[in-house]
């Protein structure tokens, strides 16, 4: 069999975690899939895969052999594409990774866009609130909030956000606004254990960034969760300029302690691929990157 082909039936059983799905990734059978896989650890003569009832994982060989496979592959595609010239159409399956509320609002729209105007495509969308490592997970895109702690990472700044301090008009009503940091411990606090800094709320204080612990009456699983428990009057908040933007702009939610406010954090979209990116990468980033960059919300 050629030797690319078990390349890719392997990125793709790796990647899915499964030979069903990666049978239904490539549109091949089963068979087909499992008679792949086997043939490449016999010519290779190591084990790849651990394969139980329920899961496939890699084996320490396994992952690394998954790196080299994914960069060749790519290489591969690039110099494809380079025959076919760099307005050739976008095709194939893209992997994009966003922060979770940060997709649902903004990514999510550009995808359906994409998708539209480019038939020949699929995507594999996944919202998760932690740092992806694009190499290692497979994705070709992703979004990032803040500084990048990957300097091999391209990346394109598209706008940025801050973190701000909100609470119910009620809320604060019945309890009266803070009016320092430290206030905060005399209210009731929400937390959403997506962030890391579910106890850590920043602020700046004479040009200086200092951490203030609380211990918050509720914690929650989701930025979502904690910023509906606002709306119902239960507390103070600490999330992002654009998890709350809706809020306010209908006046469910007031911003508090704006003196006080960290300093703001770029938004940025990363990607693997340098200047020889494929046109399914390309194409994508000019698309997010013009309706990011049009969008008041990050602008904060």
């Amino acid at each position: 069999m050629d030797q690319l082909y078990l390349m890719r039936v392997f990125v793709a059983v790796a990647e899915e975690q499964g030979f069903a799905a990666a049978a239904r990734r490539l549109q091949l059978s089963a068979p087909a899939v499992t008679r792949a896989i086997a043939r490449l650890e016999q010519e290779l003569g190591v084990k790849l895969l651990n394969r139980t009832t329920r899961h496939v994982r890699s084996t320490d060989a396994g992952r690394g052999y998954l790196d080299d496979a994914r960069r060749i592959l790519a290489e591969v595609d690039q110099a494809n594409e380079a025959v076919l010239g760099i307005n050739s159409t976008p095709r194939g399956q893209l992997n994009i990774t966003a922060p979770v509320l940060f997709g649902q609002k903004f990514v999510l729209p550009c995808i359906t866009d994409y998708l539209d105007t480019y038939p020949e495509t699929s995507v594999n969308a996944q919202f998760l609130d932690r740092v992806v490592n694009l190499m290692e997970e497979g994705f070709d895109i992703g979004v990032r909030i803040g500084r990048l702690p990957d300097s091999s990472m391209q990346a394109r700044r598209v706008g940025q956000v801050r973190f701000h301090w909100l609470a119910s008009p009620r809320y604060l009503q019945q309890h009266g606004p803070p009016k320092t940091p430290a206030d905060l411990k005399k209210h009731s606090t929400i937390a959403s254990t997506s962030s890391s800094l579910t106890h850590d709320w920043q602020f700046y204080s004479k040009g200086q960034a200092q951490t203030l612990r609380l211990n918050s009456r509720l914690q929650v699983s989701t930025n979502q969760a904690a910023i509906d428990a606002a709306r119902r009057d239960l507390g103070i908040i600490h999330v992002l300029s654009y998890q709350v933007a809706d809020e306010l702009a209908d006046g469910s939610l007031h911003r508090l302690l704006q003196d006080y406010e960290p300093e703001p954090m770029p938004v940025q979209i990363v990607f693997r691929e340098g200047r020889h990116a494929s046109s399914k990468v390309r194409c994508f980033i000019e698309l997010l990157a013009e309706q990011l960059q049009n969008n008041p919300c990050l602008h904060s």
